[in-house]
């Protein structure tokens, strides 16, 4: 396996790591068409750790997670506003640059098996430095790859064990999915939600 130069074998701290996500270009070497650098966190001191599929358009031009319209959906679901969201939540991604929109044109593009193979080598070293009590997957992609679950229906207003961790999964907020437009389907997102608050409320206590 290739080592890139802005990786280092083993990290100590999240500060040394986001140092060197900030500068990853591994994705642009590898000749993937990404539109922008990789989002960070401004905060390296949450117990629990959101994993959703990749920054949109304004996370991208902001370098920071959940910026834009599906961010305010999903502080809405867990009832945080933006201070405390950031203060709970380590928020990473599947991928961690803005990849562009989808050839299709709606929606943004879904970051491809390669792509996503390239950026696991950070969610893996967030998980042993963080060692979270709770993880929030957020959408299909996301799942699947903290979970291996697919079909949304089949495990949102569930709980899992992982690691030792609880793992709670969302679907994504984006309006550009149409899951939530069945009424049973957001009764599910309503349930896991109230998971997500009840145990962000036990850590709180903690």
């Amino acid at each position: 396996m290739r080592v890139y130069h802005d990786r280092r074998a083993s990290y100590r701290s999240l500060a040394s790591l986001q140092r060197d996500l900030q500068a990853c270009r591994a994705c642009i070497e590898a000749g993937f068409p990404l539109e922008s650098w990789p989002v960070r966190n401004e905060h390296l001191r949450q117990r629990a750790y959101m994993y959703g599929q990749a920054p949109g358009i304004v996370e991208g031009q902001e370098r920071r997670p959940w910026r834009g319209r599906a961010g305010q959906t999903l502080r809405r679901w867990l009832d945080l506003d933006e201070d405390e969201f950031y203060a709970t939540f380590y928020c990473a991604s599947v991928t961690r640059c803005y990849p562009g929109r989808a050839p299709s044109g709606r929606g943004d593009r879904t970051p491809t098996p390669r792509e996503q193979e390239l950026c696991a080598f950070w969610s893996e070293w967030e998980l042993r430095i963080l060692r979270p009590k709770l993880i929030v997957p957020v959408g299909g992609l996301a799942i699947r790859r903290l979970l291996g679950i697919t079909g949304l229906a089949s495990c949102i207003g569930s709980r899992y064990d992982l690691d030792g961790a609880t793992a709670i999964p969302l679907p994504h907020p984006s309006g550009a999915s149409g899951w939530l437009n069945s009424p049973a389907n957001r009764e599910l997102t309503a349930k896991a939600a109230e998971l997500v608050r009840a145990e962000l409320s036990g850590l709180l206590r903690g």
